[in-house]
């Protein structure tokens, strides 16, 4: 790292432009400075997941995709740079196949709770999933490297599952979607 930031506000934004990677300047409201955005604030959710108690391996696993989220971050800051490679989705699909492995099937929809962590994995999941629709906008009509939208893909996967290991480890289940639920009269649906 070639520059180290020794005053943290530049004033050079103050006209609604940023610098990218490679000192282009570019609108805030740009659609890489949009998926660059979302990939940020799913690291940060990941970190307010890591401030839970969780098991060990999975805290080793979310360390590691912080570190991944921050490569992703600086391909999409350098366009035409790659950082992410196959090993990164590989680790991703290993971790998937080890936690649902031991998992129940599923037979219906879960909703998003139970514990603290399993609802801050989903939470981490639903902005994983923005992020990745901000890559793929990104990627009509600019470059974007493959194998960082195979990776968002992969990890919203894993993110859903360990929600489902969370809740088990907290000592409680899914949340299952009552889809054959009663709705009685009233306003917004409330029973009187």
């Amino acid at each position: 790292m070639g520059h180290r930031l020794t005053k943290i506000y530049t004033r050079t934004g103050d006209t609604g432009e940023t610098g990218l990677g490679d000192g282009t300047r570019v609108p805030k409201d740009s659609l890489r400075v949009h998926a660059l955005g979302d990939v940020d604030e799913l690291n940060s959710v990941i970190g307010l997941l890591l401030a839970e108690e969780l098991p060990a391996n999975a805290r080793a696993a979310l360390g590691s995709i912080q570190h991944d989220l921050f490569d992703l971050g600086g391909e999409v800051c350098i366009p035409g740079y790659a950082s992410m490679n196959e090993h990164q989705v590989t680790r991703l699909e290993t971790l998937l196949d080890e936690y649902n492995g031991n998992l129940p099937a599923l037979k219906e929809f879960i909703l998003p709770g139970g514990t603290r962590a399993a609802s801050l994995a989903h939470l981490a999941r639903t902005v994983c999933r923005r992020a990745e629709r901000a890559l793929i906008a990104l990627a009509r009509s600019e470059p974007v490297g493959t194998t960082a939208r195979i990776y968002l893909n992969r990890l919203s996967d894993l993110l859903f599952v360990l929600g489902r290991v969370l809740n088990r480890e907290g000592g409680g289940s899914d949340v299952l979607w009552q889809h054959d639920r009663k709705i009685g009269k009233g306003k917004a649906g409330m029973k009187k």
